[in-house]
């Protein structure tokens, strides 16, 4: 059935409601399933309207996830979820239909699979690409205990266009592992694929058959029925010479209509029979059933909740400021060129894509080869600047170091979702870029406290001859005014943006680094009212170089250093300072505020702040303890 709105009530389902364990599925009629899939729709529209989250890709794969319930014997037969965008539908299956209106939220259930919560979770996942990989781990490992089980790896065409998903696959062929793997081509990864291997499944599309498999596992050939492929490079795609997935050695089934439930479950059945590493091709349409989704599935990846309360207007996101500047860099410069892996609408880049379109490169989701990409960019006299997550960024950091800082090649990093994220969890939170980054020589690191200072250190970054970082949070500014004109920042040199001071002679410095400086701001001016002691918050700006400078001479009237990071403590800015003022003999009583050295489970943003200390009142109270430590050992 078709959907047009998300239902704000619980809907009815009866045949849903008596699926607490993938068993219960299993004891349904053949006949049932295409209801079971019906009702499952429907309860994913309603409990993401309730939570929030991921969207169009659960409503895509929810025929294929019931057809794999109900013929493998999960748990004991592996189900390995890629990236993880469309694990709904399987933790609705399993066991966990009453708290999908927890999902993302504190205390609730994980955006993505995770192991802990649940024994058919059975690989925790949030990045791409890492299934195949998984999946072959397990099979060789079961092969290895004498305890063989069939092993699916569900995966989809944007996540095949990662270079891990090809090693495993050919891994899977060198060790003839007993493995299948589900191609879910949607002709999507959040925006559409891109690239040869978009074309390839295109045109084994317009070959007009498939490969099909009988019930003793036999394989032939048929005609297809002309279904649409949406891709927008169906066009161009020409006659393959051969399978791709042939070609590497995997036996290859499809392609399947992947809403056709009763379909699926018979050739699912029938491979169960076969050994080898086998490769079912099924195409299904992102946000199927939900008729907004399907007409516009790169808006429906994610929604907010339905009910969500607006706040008025906001601040633009660091997103669309670092989006804005990049157009109006390329404005000014014709050597930009700019590339993300698979990122164009999260890294806020559709308008400079519209205007620029010969000077845009979408790589797929290929993080390694966008930064060494962007090296051979730079050889050539060129400024290339790589638009990426945190958490992406650590996929390259090999070709970081090797390809580009090592050459010291002119290549600027627009670095988004810097800190904690949120709902996504552990998975994509940007808690340690300073510290991966800031021990490459070579590397200048930069943190705004505000979304015109992002501006301008985007700015620097790109005027400095060599490679340089801008690490941004993510959502919205703090609501200052953006200068349009763009002004280069002395490199390294910090300045300070608050200075209350008291007719003590007694002295604390905070040093701020990026998205924690207003706050630092707000806990000192707390912290000067209940206490006669002068404080000052210097906004650090740059991570390296430091500013050594100001350390020292602040250095000479502060009785206690404070600095503050939304980052890792082990290894981040505050360690940066720590080194520094150990190597000069500084010897200073110093706290460090940061994240801990914990995987931080989903919360909102200003929740996981708050159990961090890293909020207004976190940071007032770690400042407290500490002076009044200090006070009682004098």
């Amino acid at each position: 059935m078709l959907y047009t709105e998300i239902p704000t009530q619980r809907p009815v389902t009866p045949l849903l409601d008596a699926i607490d364990h993938p068993q219960q599925l299993r004891q349904l009629e053949h006949s049932q399933l295409v209801q079971v899939a019906d009702e499952l729709r429907q309860y994913i529209l309603y409990a993401a309207g309730q939570s929030g989250g991921h969207f169009g890709a659960n409503l895509g794969v929810v025929e294929l996830t019931v057809a794999l319930h109900y013929c493998f014997n999960t748990p004991n037969d592996r189900l390995v979820w890629d990236v993880g965008h469309q694990a709904y539908p399987h933790k609705v299956l399993t066991g966990r239909r009453e708290q999908m209106t927890t999902i993302r939220a504190k205390n609730g259930l994980a955006a993505f699979p995770a192991r802990e919560e649940s024994v058919f979770d059975t690989f925790g996942v949030g990045h791409s690409s890492t299934a195949i990989s998984a999946g072959l781990g397990m099979s060789l490992a079961r092969r290895y205990q004498n305890d063989p089980c069939d092993v699916v790896c569900i995966v989809g065409d944007g996540a095949m266009t990662a270079g891990m998903a090809f090693e495993a696959m050919n891994d899977a062929v060198a060790h003839d592992a007993d493995l299948i793997v589900v191609l879910n081509d949607n002709d999507m990864s959040i925006s559409c694929s891109t690239g040869g291997f978009a074309k390839h499944l295109a045109a084994i599309w317009e070959k007009g058959h498939l490969v099909n498999v009988d019930e003793h596992g036999e394989a032939y050939v048929q005609p297809h029925p002309k279904w649409t492929y949406n891709s927008r490079l169906h066009q161009s795609a020409t006659d393959a010479a051969d399978n791709l997935f042939k070609a590497i050695g995997f036996d290859y089934f499809g392609p399947f209509d992947g809403h056709d439930v009763n379909q699926l479950v018979q050739v699912f059945n029938a491979l169960k029979k076969r050994k080898g590493p086998r490769l079912v091709h099924v195409y299904t349409k992102k946000g199927k059933g939900f008729t907004p989704a399907e007409a516009d599935p790169i808006t429906y990846h994610a929604i907010s909740k339905v009910n969500a309360i607006s706040a008025g207007k906001t601040p633009p996101k660091y997103s669309d400021v670092f989006g804005q500047w990049l157009c109006d860099e390329a404005a000014q410069d014709e050597r930009l060129l700019a590339i993300t892996p698979a990122m164009c609408e999260g890294s806020g880049m559709v308008k400079f894509a519209k205007e620029f379109p010969k000077r845009f490169f979408d790589v797929a989701i290929a993080e390694q080869h966008a930064v060494t990409l962007a090296a051979g960019m730079a050889c050539e006299g060129l400024k290339p600047v790589v638009a990426i997550y945190s958490t992406f960024l650590q996929r390259g950091y090999d070709q970081l170091i090797h390809d580009v800082a090592l050459q010291n090649l002119d290549v600027t990093f627009g670095i988004d979702r810097a800190g904690l994220v949120g709902e996504d969890g552990p998975t994509h939170a940007g808690a340690y870029d300073y510290a991966y980054m800031r021990t490459v020589p070579n590397m200048v690191i930069m943190a705004p406290k505000d979304e015109n200072e992002c501006r301008q250190m985007l700015h620097t970054a790109y005027v400095y001859n060599g490679p340089a970082a801008v690490r941004y949070p993510r959502g919205a500014g703090v609501g200052v005014e953006i200068q349009q004109e763009l002004t280069a920042i002395e490199l390294g040199k910090a300045e300070i943006v608050a200075e209350i001071k008291s007719a003590s002679d007694e002295q604390i410095t905070i040093l701020a680094f990026g998205s924690r400086v207003m706050v630092a701001i707000e806990a000192a001016e707390q912290f000067a009212q209940k206490h006669d002691v002068g404080v000052r918050v210097v906004n650090m700006r740059f991570v390296k170089p430091l500013d050594e400078k100001i350390i020292r001479e602040l250095a000479e009237r502060t009785h206690l250093f404070v600095t503050v990071e939304e980052h890792a403590i082990m290894g981040g800015a505050g360690s940066a300072v720590n080194e520094f003022m150990a190597q000069e003999q500084i010897v200073k009583p110093i706290i460090n505020l940061g994240l801990p050295d914990l995987f931080l489970q989903q919360a909102s943003h200003g929740q996981m702040l708050q159990d961090c200390g890293l909020d207004a009142k976190g940071i007032l109270s770690s400042i407290e303890r500490a002076w009044l430590k200090l006070n009682q050992v004098v």
